[in-house]
């Protein structure tokens, strides 16, 4: 099993020629940290990483997701690995622990939109990956954590991925036994659910 701590996996996808590739960040909590799964490469992230390097993007992939982190976590881990990897790419995917902890909505808006301040600052191209909360923690705050996603992508002119675990949220097939995480058969679901949206980030 994948351990449940912060790790940073990198999987490098060299220019031809020997130059050297850019990377792309991937920046969140469980989901893209591969929880519950056997084997790291099993996960989205390190399929991502095979379909750039396949492609022939030249980007390096570095995943620096933590399982349980919120935004808060995230905000205060941001300026480091941005000062160690200079991504020229950030997926960000962070706020779902946020809204399990039925924390401020307020509060993960400002986390998110400090981190995408920083991303941006330090000259990489940010994706907004969105998350979505079960319904038994009401209307109102569902309302509000949905519109933390959308407003900032209007508000800060970002590409955004509404829903990561959009084919497969409802697929008792595709999900670990918690309901929450996805197996190994949902993972490349989450990545063609991702890559519409990241792809052209690739090509700038």
């Amino acid at each position: 099993m994948i351990r449940l701590l912060a790790f940073v996996m990198m999987i490098a996808a060299a220019l031809p020629g020997g130059a050297r590739a850019s990377t792309l960040l991937v920046f969140g909590d469980s989901i893209s940290a591969g929880y519950g799964l056997e084997h790291v490469e099993q996960g989205w992230v390190a399929m991502l990483a095979a379909k750039i390097k396949a492609a022939g993007y030249g980007y390096e992939v570095v995943n620096a997701s933590v399982s349980g982190e919120t935004t808060a976590g995230g905000l205060a881990r941001l300026p480091r690995a941005l000062a160690v990897h200079h991504p020229a790419v950030v997926v960000l995917e962070l706020g779902g622990n946020d809204g399990l902890r039925a924390l401020p909505a307020a509060q993960m808006r400002a986390n998110l939109a400090r981190m995408i301040d920083l991303a941006r600052g330090a000259g990489a191209r940010v994706l907004l990956v969105g998350m979505r909360i079960p319904p038994n923690y009401g209307p109102r705050y569902e309302a509000q954590f949905r519109a933390v996603y959308t407003d900032l992508a209007r508000d800060k002119k970002l590409p955004l991925v509404p829903f990561l675990l959009d084919r497969v949220a409802l697929d008792p097939a595709l999900m670990q036994a918690d309901g929450i995480h996805p197996n190994a058969a949902g993972q490349p679901q989450l990545l063609d659910t991702l890559w519409p949206a990241l792809k052209p980030l690739l090509m700038k």
